[in-house]
């Protein structure tokens, strides 16, 4: 199950006098990332490099700033993978010392600094969301909260006009038995919306 971490973690290497500054934190998107990454190149503006890799919600990103490339943002990136991470960005800021580390080096510097970092995270899993909607005869809405209620649903919204409108979302694997057992006592008399997936954290 895909995971995400609840705060940023931090971890710092010295190879050969090089600095690597690495801090893996919770992003939602590549917006986001970049934001962040201008304000490193900003706060460092004496490092040579500030390489970042991120996976956020099918968005993702590997970026070597200079360094030769596949030797930073990719491995940074199969770190975050193999760790089967989501929502998350990883940067690592480096100070070059003046000795080269050769593409071998640098691979094994930046997976170090982001996996050394990630020792540290408090990690949760990310489950997947299902958003339904619906409409409902007065007579049945206190069934469907009891219904919703007792599937662990959060509800979104009420409206009270000629029906009762209910907007509710849970987990996806609890989804499709509710709308089953809502039909059946329902006998046909609910009428579904519109449904649409989203993906958020939450603790299992």
């Amino acid at each position: 199950m895909p995971q995400t971490i609840l705060t940023p973690v931090h971890h710092e290497l010295i190879i050969k006098k090089s600095r690597f500054i690495a801090c893996v934190q919770p992003m939602p998107d590549r917006a986001g990332a970049q934001k962040i990454v201008a304000g490193l190149r900003a706060a460092h503006p004496g490092a040579a490099h500030v390489c970042w890799a991120l996976l956020a919600g099918g968005q993702s990103a590997a970026v070597d700033d200079g360094e030769p490339s596949g030797t930073a943002g990719r491995p940074m990136l199969d770190v975050l993978r193999h760790q089967d991470l989501d929502g998350v960005l990883a940067t690592v800021v480096r100070y070059f010392g003046g000795i080269k580390l050769g593409a071998g080096g640098l691979v094994r510097a930046y997976t170090d600094s982001v996996a050394q970092a990630l020792l540290g995270a408090e990690k949760m899993p990310i489950i997947r969301q299902r958003h339904l909607r619906c409409n409902a005869p007065y007579p049945l809405e206190g069934l469907i909260r009891r219904e919703l209620d007792a599937a662990g649903a959060t509800l979104d919204d009420v409206a009270h006009a000629d029906v009762v409108s209910f907007a509710f979302h849970l987990p996806d694997d609890k989804a499709a038995p509710l709308v089953v057992r809502l039909n059946e006592a329902g006998n046909g008399r609910i009428d579904w919306i519109r449904e649409t997936d989203a993906s958020q954290a939450d603790s299992a």
